[in-house]
Parts: C-alpha cells; sequence; structure tokens
C-alpha cells in the first residue's frame, strides 16, 4: 500500500453509539480516514463495493449475521484485512481461524485510561493490518505429513515468538508434533485473558498438554507453556529441567509480555540445546534473543515472507543474522523434526 495516503477504514459495527467512538478513534489519527460505516454485514457488503477500503473494523456480536460468519464469507472471495473488535470471548479465535489478521478488545468501562488504552491499541492495529497479506490456506491440504524420529535429550527445549498472525501459525506448528517433542515455551503478543483462552484451545485441539505458564512450572517433554498476557516469562535450568518465571515488568521493544525476554533467557540457560522460532508479526520484538541463541549454538528457525501475514519480525531477525533456517509456515513442523533428530 502506498504509504503516502491514508489508510481507508470500513467501520461494521451494530451499536451506532460505538460506531460513532470508533469513528472519533480512527478519524484523530492523521494517517487513517474512515470512508464509511455499516450496521450490518450486509450493509457492509455494499459499501466494500462502493468505497473499496483497506482495512475492515468488525465487531463479533451482531444481527442477520455475526462477525465471524461475514469474515468466512468475506475473504474467500475478496481478501481485506479485518480487525476484529470484541468483548471478552473465546469466540474471537474463530474469526482469527478464519482469517481476519487480529483484533481488539472493548473497554471494560468507559474511564477516560480504558478508553485511551483501546484507541491506542485500535489505531496501531489498523496501521499493521493495512500492510497485512493474505495467507489463507487450508490446513488440510497445505500443510504436509511431518515425519522422523525425535532424539530423546533430555534438556532440548524450544521456544517460540510470534505477534499478529501468530494464533494460527502457532496451531499449525503444534497440531503436527506429538506428545514426545520436548517442551515449548512460547510468547504471543496477546491481551490478559486472551492468552489462557489461548492456551486452553491449543490444548483442546493438539496432542500436546498446553497451558498458560505460570512460575514454578517446569517445560516437560509433551508440554507447551504460554506466557500470560500481560507478563514476561523466562526459564531457569534447575538440574536437567527447565523451569519458567512469569513476572510483572516493564514493556520491552513494545510488549509485556516480550519475545526477547524469552529467548535472552533460552540463549543463557539452553545454550546449543535450544532451537528458537520467530514467526508472524510486526515490529522487531525477539531478533536480538533469536540471535542470541543462535550464537550461543541453538538452531533458529524464522518464517518466510510469503507465508508470513505480517513479515516484520522474522524479517529483522533475519537481515540481523539470527535466523539459521528460513522456511514457509507449512514447512517449519517438518525442519524442526529434522533438527530434533540430530
Amino acid at each position: 500500500m502506498d504509504k503516502r495516503r491514508k489508510i481507508r477504514v470500513l467501520v461494521v459495527d451494530d451499536s451506532l453509539l460505538f460506531r460513532e467512538m470508533l469513528v472519533k478513534i480512527l478519524s484523530s489519527d492523521p494517517q487513517i480516514e474512515v470512508v464509511a460505516v455499516a450496521a450490518d454485514p450486509f450493509e457492509a457488503r455494499d459499501k466494500i463495493i462502493e468505497v473499496l477500503p483497506d482495512v475492515l473494523t468488525c465487531d463479533v456480536e451482531m444481527p442477520k449475521m455475526n462477525g465471524i460468519e461475514f469474515v468466512r464469507w468475506l475473504l474467500p472471495q475478496h481478501f481485506f484485512p479485518v480487525v476484529m473488535v470484541s468483548s471478552v470471548d473465546k469466540t474471537v479465535f474463530e474469526a482469527m481461524s478464519a482469517g481476519a489478521v487480529d483484533f481488539v478488545v472493548k473497554p471494560g468501562t468507559q474511564s477516560s485510561k480504558a478508553v485511551m488504552e483501546f484507541a491506542e491499541d485500535l489505531v496501531q492495529k489498523i496501521k499493521t493490518a493495512a500492510g497485512a497479506k493474505p495467507t489463507l490456506q487450508k490446513h488440510e491440504e497445505s500443510f504436509a505429513n511431518v515425519s522422523g524420529n525425535i532424539a530423546q535429550d533430555t534438556d532440548r527445549i524450544v521456544a517460540i515468538g510470534a505477534s499478529t498472525g501468530g494464533t494460527e501459525a502457532i496451531y499449525s506448528i503444534l497440531r503436527y508434533l506429538p506428545p514426545t517433542i520436548p517442551g515449548i515455551v512460547i510468547v504471543q503478543h496477546i491481551p490478559p485473558v486472551f492468552s489462557k483462552m489461548f492456551a486452553e484451545r491449543m490444548d483442546n485441539q493438539t496432542e500436546l498438554c498446553v497451558k498458560e505458564a505460570e512460575t514454578g512450572d517446569f517445560v516437560d517433554q509433551g508440554t507447551v507453556l504460554i506466557a500470560p498476557g500481560d507478563r514476561h516469562m523466562r526459564i531457569k535450568k534447575i538440574g536437567w529441567r527447565y523451569q519458567v518465571e512469569c513476572f510483572r515488568g516493564e514493556k520491552v521493544n513494545g510488549h509485556c509480555p516480550s519475545v526477547d525476554v524469552l529467548f535472552d533467557s533460552v540463549a543463557k540457560e539452553a545454550g546449543s540445546s535450544a532451537i528458537g522460532i520467530q514467526l508472524t508479526g510486526m515490529g522487531y520484538d525477539g531478533a536480538k534473543g533469536l540471535l542470541a541463541i543462535r550464537r550461543k549454538g541453538g538452531r533458529t528457525i524464522g518464517q518466510d515472507e510469503a507465508s508470513s501475514i505480517v513479515y516484520g519480525m522474522p524479517r529483522v531477525a533475519f537481515d540481523m543474522g539470527g535466523v539459521e533456517i528460513q522456511e514457509a509456515l507449512k514447512n517449519i513442523p517438518q525442519v524442526l523434526f529434522n533438527l530434533l533428530g540430530r
């Protein structure tokens, strides 16, 4: 998209008051222009044809057709980056699975602080979505069967970092991994509460034991620990096992949890026994940490540009020299198997 012109946004929400609030928030940013509003998906369909927006914001709960159904109908025909606007509800992950780029959480109160934080989050995600690419693929069709033997080294550990588009990318990897896989630690940039919902979803949909991490948890074989949405996570080696610590702290690279905080600890504690994976996302969080893992003798993988919804974090890591192997998302499970078999 031409960076010199404004990002054209279509706002879809059944609440007149909330539509007006969204329009006011977005119009206050000089890089964004609200070109149309719609009260339901059917009105939105006509507006899309009329104004050809760059990005849509879409409420999850709407009359006639909910936001998830709308995304499922829209994206296979025309790719428009969609940012879902949701209350605290796990159905938002269905929208991500359907192809939405990202989501923002409606403010729980009308306090000025809550509304300001919501506004900042919304504007940032609209700008990120404007640069997103279509990567819609059927998981069953696009991912090859994964095969190979995993060497049972007791001190191996896998660390994954992701942001925009990461929830589906992570699922695309975890779903192919067996319970014999070494322990996995993950930082996904995601709001608090949703991190636990995401972990529960992965636990139900994969063969692995997935949970939101708590201080004291061990990263054992077949276990996946996902950092809480408002806390950094790092590991510490205790004997031959790894244990996590989750703690509050200032944002690092604009994020808490930060991928760099996790990767730095993995480089320090696991060294050559680590495998770091940098997935889709905006910004540069994780790039320095991935390089640290590689410099300590660990193996590193970066998602390639073609399969990334946003090729930001993987690009910076690659340009910095932190990526040893760059691969399409669909090939990363097999690459991981190959590395673990050596």
